[in-house]
């Protein structure tokens, strides 16, 4: 694309500098975000421009000429090549043009309100069960006792392995999800990470066989029938999928259970509304991920020169679309810097993503962390939070580490 003679180039138009460190936490860093966001659409940060209005972040994420940086987690850690850059550079969250709308299009089939309602059951047994281990003692780490070991007998379910085999998924799942984060060092654990990854392939593959001759109602079996046009998704495909899923829908729920908890145990009045309106959970749910995100942002590389919004984007320019100062944009939120359950006719968030990466799975999300929600505001009344609340970095992904939350009348 030829740029007009007009655009000023994103690193000569005078731009605000954010100057935070890479180990700071959302809160840390949000004045300089809402500082900037003031002055500019765009500020230049610590890795390279970053979109903070709300209107930008969102075409962005939508335009194809700003694309998912591939392998980009491993990469920052020195892993370019080997077989477990291969494994993650042929998983759903990297692939890009055709072959990703392909698998997304015949993916969606599987993922209708039917196949998350049936869970329904299960969400509620899960959460119970773990309030049931903590409520006599009048407090609870929301990190460890609740939010950590929350979604994997959800996906599991979903995926259809009987809970009997829950523990060995959890074991697995939190090997493989280490390579998407910046805080293990996976480069020397690489050999550790590609055992539990082929351990869960051959118990996919082991699932996908069974499915095959007698089809269920779960996720694999409906991941077979999935067919578009005479298309199916090959063995491979059906493995992959699968583990993108228990990958993508870990450590995203579990993070933002804690953070959803905190930001509204914080606000008594919250609580309280939401014990008292269960109805509001799913607004919930949207209020705590615009206001306390675990996932603040998410990077994109210029294909070619982009002209875009009178800036000039260099192709190979490393752009990160802030996604949680876009979601506190005051243009598109009144008093957006509060968390309000009340809140109606809200732009939709960004947490999400947009465009052909939108989360696949954010029906899915919105209902496990909604029913959570829901039971903890009913089960542990007038909450306080105790003590510190440590959070990770904003990069990459961030929440709780630790949520000391004493309940009771």
């Amino acid at each position: 694309m030829t740029a007009s003679t007009t655009a000023r180039n994103v690193f000569d138009a005078d731009l605000p500098a954010l100057t935070y460190d890479l180990s700071s936490t959302p809160a840390e860093v949000w004045p300089s975000l809402r500082e900037a966001r003031s002055l500019a659409p765009v500020a230049v940060g610590p890795l390279g421009p970053e979109v903070l209005s709300y209107d930008m972040a969102r075409a962005i994420l939508r335009d194809p000429r700003f694309a998912i940086p591939p392998g980009i987690n491993l990469a920052a850690q020195g892993v370019t090549s080997g077989p477990l850059f291969d494994k993650v550079m042929s998983s759903l969250l990297c692939l890009e043009g055709a072959e990703h709308q392909r698998l997304r299009k015949l993916v969606s089939k599987a993922f209708t309100p039917r196949a998350t309602e049936r869970l329904h059951d299960t969400i509620v047994a899960v959460v119970d069960e773990l309030i049931d281990q903590v409520v006599d003692a009048g407090r609870c780490d929301v990190v460890a006792d609740i939010a950590r070991p929350y979604p994997i007998p959800i996906i599991c379910a979903l995926l259809g392995a009987p809970r009997e085999d829950w523990r060995l998924f959890s074991q697995w799942a939190e090997d493989v999800v280490r390579v998407f984060g910046f805080s293990v060092d996976v480069a020397a654990r690489q050999d550790h990470v590609m055992r539990a990854w082929n351990a869960l392939d051959d118990y996919v593959d082991a699932m996908v066989e069974e499915r095959r001759t007698r089809l269920t109602d779960d996720l694999i079996s409906e991941l077979i029938r999935a067919e578009d046009d005479g298309d199916r998704l090959s063995g491979a495909e059906l493995q992959m999928l699968a583990v993108s899923l228990l990958m993508a829908g870990t450590d995203t729920t579990r993070n933002q259970l804690a953070a959803s908890v905190q930001a509204l145990g914080e606000r008594p009045d919250q609580w309280a509304l939401l014990a008292e309106r269960p109805d509001l959970a799913m607004r919930a749910v949207e209020e705590t991920m615009r206001h306390s995100p675990v996932v603040c942002g998410t990077p994109r590389i210029v294909v070619d020169d982009v002209e875009f919004a009178g800036y000039l984007f260099p192709a190979g320019t490393f752009v990160f679309v802030n996604t949680f100062a876009a979601n506190r944009d005051p243009a598109y939120y009144d008093d957006a810097e509060s968390l309000d359950l009340r809140r109606e006719r809200a732009p939709a968030i960004l947490t999400f993503g947009g465009g052909v990466h939108y989360c696949l799975g954010a029906n899915l999300a919105r209902r496990e962390l909604a029913e959570a929600l829901r039971i903890l505001a009913a089960r542990l009344p007038n909450p306080r939070i105790s003590g510190e609340a440590p959070w990770k970095p904003m990069l990459g992904m961030t929440g709780p580490t630790a949520l000391e939350l004493e309940f009771g009348a």
